[in-house]
């Protein structure tokens, strides 16, 4: 396993960062992936509609719901029975990430027709956001603490903002063509950070001014996918294309990355963050995927389980309440982790 540690200079950061990698640091080589033991317990739920079945979100009466992308069509899950029931959404939508608000009302990112939508989850009524002409794809969602949503839009290069009571729609372009901004998650400070897979960028914009600052991960062939925030605001990303975990600390602008077990092509995508400051992650590279448990406080990978139920693992979400973790995977399959 190597880790790299770097830190950066202290200038604006709005456009880019220079960055020169002050040290470099190999850490003990890993173990073999597959002595890692295995700390998960998996539970896959057919969904007979298949259609690319995709981030589950809990309600907060314990009903799961997800997305089918292909299929068109949003669903829920009651994880006691394993009973399934379809709703349908505008035709075109395509829908490719869902979050659930505290009063049960299941939002969605309509990612081919241009809206974000409400849906009532007694009726299956919805109330559709259109976007600006300028997003015509929004793409990964994430409630702030007064449940207004930020959210990503890649193939349209924006960031934005929803007002859930009003409608306004407010949104900032990345400085590169093709950045992609992609996975999201909102620090305590209730500012959202961004990766943006089109480059070797993080993003951030401030929720005051809606100024835009991209940080550069010193690799230049990195490739963010996802991202998690642990408690300290430390933003931690997979990088896609080469098989890294990455650490970036903003007070410090500084970076640490490791490669995951399975090497440069594990392709990492989906993430979540436990309880006890545990991240796990889906490599995408091996078929059927790996998940992969990495230490946060150790700093080291501490976990190995194979996916039997097939793959990809796109974007995952961690239960608090339940402390497990939900993933779809294209095969047809809900599933619920359970972590020792």
């Amino acid at each position: 396993m190597l880790a790299y540690r770097y830190a950066l200079f202290g200038v604006n950061l709005i456009f880019s960062l220079a960055l020169i990698p002050t040290s470099t640091v190999a850490a003990e080589k890993a173990a073999e992936p597959e002595s890692l033991p295995s700390l998960l317990t998996f539970t896959p739920y057919e969904v007979e509609w298949k259609g690319r079945p995709r981030d589950p979100a809990v309600a907060p009466d314990g009903m799961v719901w997800f997305c089918g992308q292909a299929g068109n069509y949003i669903a829920r899950l009651n994880p006691d029975t394993g009973r399934m029931k379809q709703f349908s959404v505008p035709e075109g939508s395509h829908p490719h990430n869902l979050i659930v608000d505290s009063d049960g009302f299941v939002w969605y990112a309509g990612n081919q027709n241009g809206h974000i939508g409400r849906m009532d989850p007694e009726t299956g009524d919805i109330k559709q956001y259109p976007m600006p002409e300028a997003i015509r794809d929004p793409h990964t969602l994430v409630f702030d603490k007064n449940e207004n949503i930020w959210f990503t839009a890649q193939h349209s290069n924006a960031i934005g903002h929803l007002n859930t009571e009003t409608g306004e729609v407010r949104y900032v372009k990345a400085t590169e063509p093709r950045s992609r901004p992609y996975g999201i998650k909102m620090d305590s400070n209730d500012q959202p950070w961004v990766v943006l897979v089109g480059t070797n960028k993080l993003a951030t914009v401030n929720k005051d001014d809606f100024s835009l600052e991209e940080i550069s991960i010193p690799r230049e062939d990195a490739r963010p996918r996802r991202l998690e925030i642990t408690s300290d605001d430390s933003i931690w990303y997979v990088d896609f294309r080469d098989g890294y975990l990455g650490q970036y600390i903003p007070d410090s602008d500084s970076f640490n990355e490791w490669l995951t077990p399975d090497g440069e092509g594990s392709q990492p995508y989906g993430t979540a963050l436990d309880s006890e400051g545990r991240l796990w992650i889906g490599l995408t590279g091996p078929y059927p995927n790996v998940m992969v448990g990495f230490d946060t406080d150790s700093e080291e990978f501490i976990s190995r389980t194979v996916v039997k139920s097939g793959g990809s693992v796109r974007h995952m979400y961690f239960d608090p309440e339940e402390k497990v973790f939900w993933f779809g995977v294209d095969t047809g399959f809900i599933v619920r982790a359970k972590p020792q």
